[in-house]
């Protein structure tokens, strides 16, 4: 009726590894949790003097290197001094050689946010007039690459092992104990533990180049690691291993000492086990909430505690499902999994849905802030989607529900008197095995004897009689040899017969068969849910990703009003093509925004500020009361979402209309436009 576990469980593992790829894929490089809200000099300004030092300020704190920040001449030539200073608060400052020549100067930078995660980005600037530059910032990314997808595969590992270990632990000690002398349940727990110790010791390798140079040679780096040793996030990964040395106590002692205790005697122990288990997991889940999105921002005393406790509700529920599945598949004969232990499990995984439910509503106010989040971030999107798995996780987990209710309370008597029954029947059938090998004892003497008087009868003499007794011997020592062979293989084919009817006696339970491919179908959601937690735990929350924007907005807001005051224009218009990554700002700059030549610069920035490349960008003006244009502008690409033209005639004063088409693919494209008085 069912099939075996092999082919389900390497269905999971297909499907683990086909969606944690496609989302750690899709996922790119690091998304910045920090962002840049402004910089002086500004992006795309051109100043008449060369500043003394450049500055740059975030939306929290960050950490700098030597190399953080780097300001680079047209040659690409560094011009800064060093390691940059903190200004005040989340600015910080580099300082610039003296007597810089004229000409367009990029700024880079890489930074770790307050919440572990890498953040680059760079944009010009120019002095006296923009000219062309040969620095190349197109690959200024953080945490992207190969190793950057290695470190996202290992925390995916990480959250899984800490999820299995802790939820089969659970599991055993709050609703089936005597699981823990089931071997298929020591190996899932174990399993767990191993692969949150390999996943934690593989992420303090990849620590050092993810959040830095992003080459894969430097994981080795012994000094690279002394530094990621100092940092807030090793100290939380040196922690975990600490941790995880306690809780591979707990789990000797579980599997161990407790299971070969008695009744009462587990009774006392499981106290103890209970609260040290819980100790050991929560300062795990602390790992994680004390160095990323909790531990900054709104309210971090109290994102802390919430963020551990919906981490112990997840793995409670998720980890419970998984040793569920593996006690319905792989529990033996003579110790399966009651419907009572499936009950308890049921009330324990309804209190984790609760406790998730109430701690992830707190996160979501907390990261996303507003309702427009929701749409307008990627990290709206993918919470959007785990709300949808978590309510399709829990509508299954209602169906096994109603499954666990039909469970007959008998489970336990019934288990019994299907074993009782192959015990019967094994022995008549070891009964049956020692009368048959009697019979060919007895046989295969007669025909000793038989041979030993046709072979006397043969030489009529009465050596025939002495060797016909001996070779009668030997053959009756062989006969009983092969007799032996021939029931041991009978009773190892009895017992396969009896294994494969208890197999179909249990699998029968209709029941028992309508749960298992429930519990199946919950762990195969659950496995996409956790992938996609995983990628939101890299992603920049939607409440920074829009204050950055609105601090971007309000930066080039107060930019437009000097430059016109200066006699320059500075236009922002927001544009939306529809496709990916299709949503951005542009700016148009114009000086000395006057009739005649004019010199023009076009910046395409994403929502949070960010420069990024297009396939194309076009300019039009036209003067609709004098029934002129629209004028064309092709204007030169100069470098990472910078556009360029010199000599842009106007050929008169008036209210001209500034077009500007955006395309971000082969198909999409948008045009968008505004009046702005010139000359």
């Amino acid at each position: 009726m069912t099939q075996t576990i092999a082919p389900r469980v390497r269905m999971l593992v297909l499907l683990f590894l086909a969606v944690a790829g496609a989302l750690l894929a899709g996922a790119g490089p690091a998304s910045a949790h920090a962002a840049l809200t402004g910089s002086d000099p500004a992006q795309g300004v051109v100043v008449d003097k060369a500043p003394t030092q450049v500055s740059l300020t975030f939306s929290e704190t960050v950490s700098m290197s030597d190399d953080s920040v780097r300001v680079l001449d047209p040659q690409g030539a560094r011009v800064d001094n060093g390691k940059p200073s903190e200004i005040s608060g989340s600015t910080y400052a580099v300082q610039l050689h003296s007597g810089l020549p004229d000409g367009t100067y990029t700024v880079t930078y890489q930074v770790v946010s307050a919440d572990s995660h890498p953040v680059a980005g760079a944009y010009t600037f120019s002095i006296g007039s923009p000219s062309k530059t040969t620095v190349s910032v197109s690959d200024q990314v953080a945490g992207g690459g190969v190793v950057g997808w290695l470190y996202g595969f290992g925390r995916y590992m990480s959250y899984a092992g800490f999820i299995v270990m802790v939820g089969g632990a659970v599991f055993v000690l709050a609703c089936w104990p005597r699981g823990t002398g089931v071997r298929a349940m020591q190996r899932l727990v174990l399993s767990g533990w191993l692969a949150m110790t390999a996943a934690t010791l593989f992420l303090l390798l990849l620590r050092g180049s993810y959040a830095g140079s992003g080459t894969l040679g430097d994981v080795f780096d012994l000094d690279l690691l002394g530094q990621v040793l100092q940092t807030k996030t090793g100290a939380a990964l040196v922690s975990r291993l600490l941790l995880l040395a306690a809780a591979a106590l707990f789990i000797a002692v579980l599997f161990g000492a407790y299971d070969k205790r008695e009744d009462e005697e587990k009774r006392d122990l499981t106290f103890g086990l209970a609260i040290g288990g819980t100790v050991v997991s929560a300062g795990l889940a602390a790992s994680w909430a004390m160095a990323e999105h909790a531990s900054t921002g709104l309210q971090p005393g109290i994102a802390m505690p919430v963020d551990v406790l919906h981490l112990l509700a997840v793995a409670t529920w998720l980890g419970g499902l998984a040793a569920l599945l593996v006690a319905l598949y792989r529990a033996p004969a003579d110790r399966p999994v009651e419907g009572a232990a499936v009950r308890r499990f049921s009330q324990v995984a309804f209190g984790s849905v609760l406790a998730l439910v109430a701690t992830g509503v707190y996160q979501s106010w907390r990261q996303l802030g507003s309702w427009s989040a929701f749409t307008d971030t990627r990290y709206g999107q993918l919470l959007l989607v785990k709300i949808g798995l978590v309510a399709l996780l829990v509508g299954i987990a209602w169906i096994s529900r109603r499954w666990t209710s039909r469970l007959a309370d008998t489970t336990t008597k019934t288990a019994a008197g299907t074993a009782a029954a192959p015990a019967v029947s094994t022995a008549a059938a070891a009964a049956a095995r020692t009368s048959t090998a009697e019979k060919s004892v007895v046989t295969a003497g007669k025909r000793s004897a038989d041979a030993g008087s046709a072979l006397a009868d043969a030489d009529g003499t009465g050596t025939g009689d002495g060797d016909g007794n001996g070779n009668g011997d030997s053959q009756d020592s062989k006969s009983v040899s092969g007799s032996d062979k021939r029931a041991a293989q009978l009773a190892r084919q009895r017992a396969a017969v009896d294994a494969t009817r208890e197999k179909r006696l249990r699998d029968s339970d209709a029941d028992r068969f309508g749960l298992r491919r429930s519990v199946l179908a919950e762990a195969g959601v659950a496995v996409v849910l956790l992938a996609v937690t995983t990628v939101l735990t890299s992603t920049e929350p939607g409440r920074t990703e829009q204050e950055a924007a609105r601090a971007t907005a309000s930066s080039s807001s107060a930019s437009s009003s000097s430059d016109s005051a200066s006699g320059a224009l500075t236009l922002d218009m927001s544009f939306d093509t529809g496709g990916t990554d299709g949503k951005g700002v542009v700016s148009v700059d114009l000086d000395p925004a006057r009739a005649g030549a004019n010199e023009m610069h076009v910046y395409v920035t994403r929502p949070n500020g960010r420069a990024f490349d297009v396939p194309e960008v076009k300019v039009a003006f036209t003067l609709e009361s004098k029934d002129i244009g629209p004028l064309p502008v092709a204007p030169d690409h100069i470098t990472t979402g910078h556009w360029a033209a010199s000599a842009v005639q106007i050929p008169m004063a008036g209210e001209w209309k500034v077009a500007v088409t955006v395309r971000t693919s082969d198909i999409d494209q948008v045009t968008v436009s505004k009046n702005a008085q010139i000359g």
